[in-house]
């Protein structure tokens, strides 16, 4: 279970200077006589803020960010800059990054506006595909986890800064809370910015990361595996690079995926090191609130029609494709799996039905289940990650073939990102229709299940689409 936070409630603390100098004077007060080391989270209501905005003007290229939104659900949320971080490499970065939350936590102290929608230490995580980097290549390491030192989200008409700071028995608390002060004075002043919708796309010249005929050959070569019953699905990934004649615009570039993709989870992580993983993700791996969790199955899909007729024509042909369905079944199955092992029960529909979004249609099921006491966020994203929506199955010989046929690195393509909270709610997506954007560079990449009855033009027709998604929104 998670660690207990301690709460204290000062609704008003940011409302004068002096109040919140005597609050962290109190919490240091209370160290040297335990002679330990805190985190202090206060939260407190804002007026109405864009999280976007607020990125663009407080955020750093040199500091870790996490950004997020949904805007048709009218969330948002930007963690900027680190009150605590924890970064590893291997095969047990799930239990150690838990470990590493509940710690902090077992030391936080949270007050201020607690009852607000995403108020309280929120801990954003980004991991990689794979649990080893094998070729040392990765710009990011296997897990990242950090409590922000600045966190802005909104949802619907709430809006709430948390401000995470560390004190020890050495703090200068006079200067602690005069940059809590200032940094908050900034916050409340980045408001909305004048963004515009762009499209650079004249200005690119895409080059593949590998050929496309590799691409085809290794379907063909995929298929023969399959016949010969090695495994029965994989997930083939394509990589494009593109240069533009001046470095990208992160924020502008995010702006427009969330405009014109309103329906899926607009995301922004960074390494700390000058290079940003963006995307719109159609694909949420797991939501937790108040310990009942959701999960998708999203396998199979068509593109959208141009007309009425069109679109229900390619819905309907999705829907009886027994290609489709079949490889969406793996899916499902895989998922429940997955969660009876860790003895949590299951709701989902009988039949799956259609996620569309507006460039490109899915196969969907939605399961939903109680968590069970003790079952943590990170425990069941171990046991999810990688469905065969983004490896195959079974899931270790697709994972070894992956590692075969992908000239290139995935890093964090395809991998979970999400949040955890400190009361144990957290929200997971697949970083997939997704860019690594490293100043003027950047690499889009896309995927495609390779199952009996597919085929090589098709998928490769298929990544093309998804990679349309990100080349229109980048400037």
């Amino acid at each position: 279970m998670f660690a207990s936070v301690p709460v204290t409630h000062h609704p008003n603390l940011f409302e004068d200077r002096k109040e919140l100098h005597q609050f962290l004077l109190a919490c240091k007060q209370t160290l040297i006589e335990k002679g330990l080391q805190k985190v202090v989270s206060i939260s407190l209501p804002s007026k109405p803020l864009d999280p976007l905005a607020v990125l663009d003007r407080i955020a750093e290229p040199e500091k870790l960010h996490f950004y997020w939104e949904k805007a048709n659900q009218g969330e948002a949320i930007a963690a900027i800059d680190t009150a605590a971080k924890f970064k590893l490499e291997g095969v047990d970065r799930f239990s150690q990054a838990q470990k590493f939350i509940d710690s902090c936590l077992a030391n936080t102290i949270a007050t201020g506006a607690l009852d607000l929608p995403f108020s309280g230490p929120h801990f954003f995580c980004t991991f990689t595909f794979f649990d080893e980097n094998i070729n040392g290549d990765s710009p990011f390491p296997a897990a990242t986890v950090f409590l922000p030192r600045w966190q802005v989200s909104c949802q619907k008409d709430y809006c709430v800064i948390v401000a995470n700071t560390v004190i020890d028995s050495n703090a200068n608390i006079e200067v602690i809370a005069e940059n809590i002060w200032q940094k908050l004075h900034q916050i409340r002043f980045a408001n909305y910015r004048n963004f515009h919708l762009s499209d650079y796309k004249q200005k690119f010249q895409p080059q593949d990361v590998t050929d496309r005929r590799n691409f085809q050959a290794s379907v063909v070569s995929a298929l023969q595996s399959i016949r010969s019953k090695h495994f029965s699905k994989i997930v083939l990934a394509h990589a494009i690079e593109v240069n533009s004649p001046r470095p990208f615009r992160r924020v502008d570039s995010l702006n427009n995926l969330r405009r014109m993709y309103p329906d899926c989870y607009v995301f922004s992580t960074s390494n700390g090191k000058g290079k940003d993983f963006i995307g719109a993700s159609p694909e949420r791996l797991i939501r937790i609130q108040e310990r009942e969790l959701e999960t998708d199955a999203l396998a199979g899909s068509a593109p959208r029609g141009k007309t009425a007729a069109e679109d229900a024509y390619f819905a309907e042909r999705l829907l009886r494709s027994e290609k489709e369905r079949r490889e969406h079944r793996v899916v499902i199955d895989f998922i429940v799996e997955r969660l009876s092992n860790l003895g949590l029960s299951h709701q989902r529909l009988p039949i799956p039905g259609l996620l569309q979004l507006s460039n490109i249609q899915h196969l969907w099921t939605p399961i939903r289940g109680k968590i069970a006491g003790g079952v943590q966020p990170l425990q069941i994203l171990a046991e999810l990650h990688p469905t065969p929506a983004v490896a195959g199955d079974p899931r270790d010989i697709a994972l070894s073939q992956i590692r075969r046929y992908e000239a290139f690195d995935r890093s964090v393509y395809a991998a979970p990102l999400g949040w955890i909270d400190h009361r144990g709610n957290s929200e997971f997506v697949v970083g997939i229709r997704s860019a690594l954007i490293d100043s003027d560079r950047a690499r889009l990449y896309a995927g495609a299940g390779i199952v009996a009855g597919s085929d090589p033009d098709k998928e490769l027709a298929e990544i093309q689409l998804k990679l349309q998604a990100l080349l229109k929104a980048l400037v």
